[in-house]
C-alpha cells in the first residue's frame, strides 16, 4: 500500500520524535532501530523508507531536538532573564527527565564520537545557542564568549546533576553552576 505525501511526512516525524526520546533517555549506542520503530508505532521495514542509515536518524533527530529547545526559549533580554533560564535548564525536574530534555546534557559524548557531518550540525547548533544567549547580554565578544562559557556551565553541570547518586549531591552541583552563572553574569 502507498502512502500519501503528508502520510510519509507525519510518519517520518514520529520516528524523529521517538528517537529523540530514545537516544535521550538510553543513549544512541544502547536504543536499536526495533525499539525506535516500535516507539513510533511503526514496523521495522518502514524504517529505510525514511532514512539511509541509523547515523542519519542520529544526525536528523539530534538536529531537530536542539531546534525545538532553541525555539521554545524565551529570547533572554538582560542578565538577570538569562540567569532564569539557566535556573530553569538546571531544574530537578529536567535533570529527572533527560528524554524530554536537552540533547546536549545526555548526548554529549555521543555526539562526540559521531561522524563528522553530524559534529558540524551539532556545532551549527550550539553557535546558535551561543548567539541567542550572548544577544540578550550586548551580543558582543565579550557577551559572546560568556555565553559559550554559561552553555558549558550549565550542560556539564546537568551531566554531573544526573550522573550522581544522592539527590543532594545532584542539587549541590546545579546550585552551584546557577552561583557561578551569576557571578559570570555580574562580572
Amino acid at each position: 500500500m502507498r502512502y500519501k505525501n503528508d502520510q510519509k511526512s507525519v510518519s517520518r516525524q514520529r520516528i524523529l520524535d521517538a528517537a529523540s526520546r530514545r537516544f535521550k533517555a538510553d543513549g544512541v549506542a544502547a536504543s536499536g532501530l526495533a525499539a525506535v520503530m516500535e516507539d513510533a508505532g511503526l514496523t521495522n521495514g518502514a524504517f529505510y523508507t525514511h532514512f539511509g542509515s541509523k547515523d542519519d536518524l542520529v544526525r536528523e533527530a539530534l538536529s531537530v531536538a536542539l531546534q525545538e529547545q532553541l525555539s521554545s526559549t524565551p529570547d533572554p533580554c538582560g542578565a538577570d532573564a538569562l540567569l532564569e533560564i539557566l535556573r530553569t535548564y538546571l531544574s530537578a525536574g529536567h535533570t529527572k527527565n533527560p528524554s524530554l530534555g536537552c540533547p546536549s546534557a545526555a548526548l554529549l559524548p555521543e555526539i562526540a564520537r559521531s561522524p563528522l557531518g553530524t559534529r558540524r550540525e551539532y556545532e551549527e547548533a550550539v553557535g546558535r545557542w551561543v548567539d541567542k544567549l550572548s544577544s540578550g547580554v550586548g551580543g558582543d565578544v565579550v557577551a559572546r564568549r560568556r555565553a559559550m562559557a554559561l552553555f558549558c556551565l550549565a550542560v556539564g553541570a546537568l551531566q554531573v546533576s544526573r550522573a550522581v547518586a544522592s539527590d543532594e549531591f545532584s542539587d549541590f552541583a546545579r546550585t552551584s553552576a546557577v552561583d557561578t552563572a551569576q557571578a559570570l553574569l555580574k562580572g
